[in-house]
This record gives C-alpha cells, sequence and structure tokens, in this order.
C-alpha cells in the first residue's frame, strides 16, 4: 500500500503460571461470533470478531467501543491450547492489515497454534483515530516541512475529537490492554503466547504486567521499554546508529570514491558541510513523478533523511555514497533511500492514535530523559550500537525530534497513566528478547535494561548486524518456533539462539563506474 510522500519522514522518524502446554482444540467462539472472513495478505480464510468495550475503563456504562480482531486458525486439527498474540508497532499499527506478514513469520507456529491478531484500540476497524493521506505525488515543498506536518496533525485531531470515539486521553498502552484480556476470555484461552515487535514490545510488557497469569511465554523484538521516552531515545539511537556507518566507512578501504577509508575520512567533512550548509534551497527530482522541485532543505529534514535507511543495513551501506552525491548537489540517491520504505504495509500509521499514545506516555518523561543518556555519558551499554565519535552525531541530532513532538503534542489530550505502567515486574514465564545492533530504534540497550528488571526468566539475544526487526531473519524464525514450543521452561530456556552470530555487515556500497574500487568483490 503506498504511502504519502509527507509520511516517510513522520513514520520512519517515529517507522513497540506454570501450567504445562497440553495438547486441545482451538478457542472457542464466544456466543458464535466469530465470522469467517478474509484478511489482505493472508491466503486462507480467518475468523473475525469483536469485543465491546467502555471507551472510559472508569466509566464501564458509558461510550463503548468495539475491538477488533481476528484468529488465523492453526493447520492441525488438535491444537495447542496458547493462541499467539501479536502485539503490532508503531504505535499506530493495525495487527489486521498486516495478516499476510504475521502468518509467514510465524508460520511453523501455526501449525498446532491459532495466530490472534487484536485491533489496538485506534488503530484498524477498533475506533480508528487515522489521519488524511497525502497523495504520493504531493510536492516536497508541501508535504515535508515540519510546520506544515503539524498543521496538517491539529487539523486531524480537531476533525477526530468530534467523533464518537474521539475522546482521545483513552488510547493508552496500559487501557488497550485490558481489551486483549477481554479478547483473550471471549476465545476461553487459559494462557496465551505473547509475541510483540517494536512499539508491540511495550505493549506485551504491559499486558504481562496487568495479567501474568495469562502469560505462557513472551517474545519481544526490538524492545520499546514504558520509560523510554521515545523522541529522546531517536536522538541517542539515531546517533550511535549513524556513528557506527561512518565507522564503517572509515575501515572500508576499497570505498574511497565515497569518502571512506582510514586514510582521509573524508565522509565526516562531507556530514559537517551539509548540516553547516542548512536551512538552504536545494533542487531534487521527486521519488515518485520524477518532476524536478525546488525546496527549501531544514536540518530535520536532513537527519530524517539520513535517519530512515538506517533501520535496514542494506540501506544504510548506501548512505556514503547519497552523502557523497548530496555535497556535489545531486540529493535524489538520499531522497530516494529515506523512501525505499515507504510502500511497505507496516510503514501505515494511524497518527491519532500514535500522538495519543506518546502524547500521554513519553512526553511527560521526556524533559527528565536526557537526549544521550547512555551515549555521550560513559557511551553505549555492552552489545550496543556506537562508536567513540558517537557524541559528536548526538550533538548533531540534539532535541531536534523532541521539539518536534513537543510542538505536535502542545495541544494534544492527554490520559493519564498509573505510575506503576513505567514498572517493570520479574517475569512470570520464559522471555525472549531479540535486538538488533545495528538498529536505530530500540538497540540493545534498552533490552538489556528490561532482560535485567524481567529477571532469570529473561534471555536477551543481539544480532549485531541486524537493524530493526531480528525475527524477519529466517533462522531466528526458527528460534522463536523452539523458544514457544517447549514443553517446560527450562527447555524453553535452553534453546539454542546464536544462528545468527555470524551475520555479515552489508559492505559499502559504492556506485557503479565510480573510481577507486579495487579489492571490492
Amino acid at each position: 500500500m503506498t504511502r504519502s510522500a509527507a509520511r516517510w519522514v513522520t513514520t520512519l522518524v517515529l517507522a513497540c503460571a506454570g501450567m504445562a502446554d497440553a495438547a486441545a482444540s482451538g478457542p472457542a467462539a464466544t456466543s458464535g461470533a466469530l465470522q469467517p472472513c478474509r484478511l489482505e495478505g493472508f491466503p486462507h480464510e480467518a475468523l473475525c470478531g469483536h469485543v465491546r468495550r467502555p471507551l472510559d475503563p472508569a466509566v464501564p456504562a458509558g461510550r463503548q467501543i468495539d475491538v477488533h480482531f481476528a484468529v488465523l486458525p492453526a493447520l492441525a486439527r488438535h491444537k495447542h491450547a496458547d493462541p499467539v498474540f501479536v502485539f503490532a508497532g508503531g504505535p499506530g499499527q493495525s495487527a489486521t492489515e498486516l495478516a499476510g506478514s504475521w502468518a509467514r513469520l510465524l508460520a511453523r507456529l501455526s501449525n498446532r497454534r491459532d495466530i490472534v491478531l487484536v485491533d489496538q484500540r485506534g488503530t484498524g476497524r477498533s475506533a480508528p483515530l487515522t489521519c488524511p493521506q497525502l497523495p504520493p505525488t504531493t510536492p516536497l515543498a508541501e508535504a515535508l516541512p515540519a510546520e506544515a506536518q503539524r498543521a496538517r496533525l491539529a487539523a486531524c485531531r480537531d476533525t477526530l475529537q468530534r467523533l464518537p470515539h474521539g475522546d482521545l486521553r483513552h488510547y493508552t498502552t496500559w487501557v488497550a490492554m485490558q481489551d486483549v484480556e477481554a479478547v483473550r476470555q471471549a476465545l476461553g484461552a487459559p494462557r496465551i503466547t505473547l509475541v510483540g515487535a517494536s512499539y508491540g514490545t511495550r505493549a506485551a510488557l504491559e499486558y504481562q504486567r496487568q495479567f501474568p497469569q495469562a502469560v505462557r511465554r513472551l517474545v519481544i523484538d526490538g524492545v520499546a521499554p514504558p520509560d523510554m521516552a521515545l523522541p529522546a531515545a531517536f536522538a541517542a539511537d539515531g546517533a550511535a546508529t549513524l556513528a557506527r556507518v561512518f565507522a564503517a566507512c572509515e575501515a572500508d578501504a576499497a570505498a574511497v570514491a565515497v569518502g571512506c577509508g582510514a586514510a582521509q575520512p573524508a565522509l565526516r567533512v562531507q556530514w559537517r558541510t551539509l548540516l553547516d550548509s542548512l536551512p538552504r534551497e536545494v533542487t531534487v527530482a521527486h521519488p515518485i513523478t520524477g518532476a524536478v522541485e525546488r525546496l527549501t532543505l531544514t536540518r530535520q529534514m536532513l537527519l530524517s533523511l539520513a535517519r530512515a535507511p538506517l533501520y535496514a543495513p542494506s540501506l544504510a551501506a548506501g548512505l556514503p555514497a547519497a552523502l557523497t552525491q548530496a555535497v556535489a548537489g545531486r540529493w535524489e540517491a538520499l531522497f530516494g533511500l529515506a523512501s525505499a520504505l515507504h510502500g511497505a504495509r507496516s510503514a501505515t500509521i494511524a497518527e491519532g492514535m500514535h500522538h495519543a499514545v506518546v502524547c500521554s506516555e513519553d512526553l511527560p518523561r521526556l524533559d527528565g530523559a536526557a537526549p544521550l543518556r547512555g551515549v555521550a555519558a560513559g557511551g553505549p551499554a555492552a552489545g550496543d550500537a556506537g562508536t567513540d565519535s558517537t557524541a559528536d552525531f548526538g550533538a548533531d541530532f540534539a532535541t531536534v525530534f523532541a521539539d518536534h513532538y513537543r510542538r505536535s503534542c502542545a495541544g494534544w489530550p492527554r490520559g493519564e497513566v498509573p505510575a506503576a505502567f513505567y514498572e517493570i515486574p520479574p517475569a512470570p514465564a520464559p522471555a525472549l528478547l531479540l535486538s538488533g545492533g545495528a538498529d536505530p530504534a530500540t538497540p540493545p540497550r534498552h533490552a538489556g535494561r528490561v532482560a535485567r528488571a524481567l529477571g532469570a526468566k529473561a534471555r536477551h539475544v543481539v544480532v549485531a548486524e541486524a537493524g530493526h526487526g531480528v525475527l524477519a531473519l529466517p533462522c531466528m524464525r526458527d528460534v522463536v518456533f523452539r523458544f514457544v514450543d517447549a514443553a517446560d521452561d527450562a527447555a524453553a530456556m535452553d534453546v539454542p539462539a546464536d544462528c545468527a552470530a555470524a551475520l555479515p555487515r552489508p559492505p559499502v556500497f559504492v556506485p557503479p563506474g565510480a573510481a577507486s574500487t579495487a579489492g571490492r568483490p
């Protein structure tokens, strides 16, 4: 599904008991409420249903909303009793809209376990808080400026507040997880396995905090803790990952043509030249229409453009060449890299729900969170992304993303968040935490802290050269299957998980025909 040009930057800056496992029939429908349905990307028939929930949990008899969910039925006739509940990312992704992707990622688990996709309130069909998307052909000068984005968001907020379900204070994570528990009870599942990615990890942790007795296994990939203060972490973690890219460039003597090699670290000079030249008028061909446009490029735009490809190491490998061309006045490569993920369904975000969560949960903690905590002061934690020069990049990122969110959230109604939401109790069941060492959004430093809080039943696996999303690696999907399928807790904790340890970092990309490529395979 094609996203609007305006949302490359917005979304990518944002793109989280002891019973034995017994064979049993699948979860039962509540009063026959589950109905056959078809989901985009999922080739088989699914079962869809909903639970009616109070918009404000403090007023059970007040305004009601329908929280929709889908069950991807297990293939086997005799199923395990614990279905897998999926927690989508964002915040703002619809789980059911990603049915095809989750079905592929969890294919082995779906042999004998149902996969349950719950559209968290504010997403999908569950009281959606979506904002209009600009056409992908919208001129860049209209789509990309932060001021224009904030003006569109403010107009959307006013529209959403006029909806019957438009009290934006009631879409926080801790309220939404009570909806998920209602789905579990409606399906009659005694315990469930939780699988969350990115923001979905925060949601899964909160579900486990509130309903520990209902959790059999926990798998969280790209961990975003509840106390992360997302906009501040954007700066620290983006800076650390960009520093890794520059360090890899300087170590690659075969990429001199794009400013790499230890003998002449020209890439850093080029980066500083670009930053110091902003704001400025630039000419660039629109990545979708090809129309040549002029626009004012700001510091926030450049940082967002550079940060977007960091999510995937294969795209980050093209940054040195793109920056080298930008210095020469050719911006197409940098804009192209930044938009490379914009067609993915996973990048579609309900912006109203996104801000309802971030403005309520992260903004109140923002001023107390040092933007470069764990990076400039003492360097990254063990196993984290970063180099000795990370602090320099942190100064570049500084508070640009935090300031953007402060302005975006200025008029946003904020829900109450209990103090306990920011706490992580010891894990009641085996927990597998996955991190990519080259992840600019949720690097290992966050999961490491969560693993320590979860205690003896938690296991943290870092794939040093992976980006945002370790579960996408084929061998790690097998690790997750064996972890979830293990007969008891001890066996789950003993599952080998180092299959991707030797995953190589993609070499720095040198454009065809560039000089000084001798020695490259």
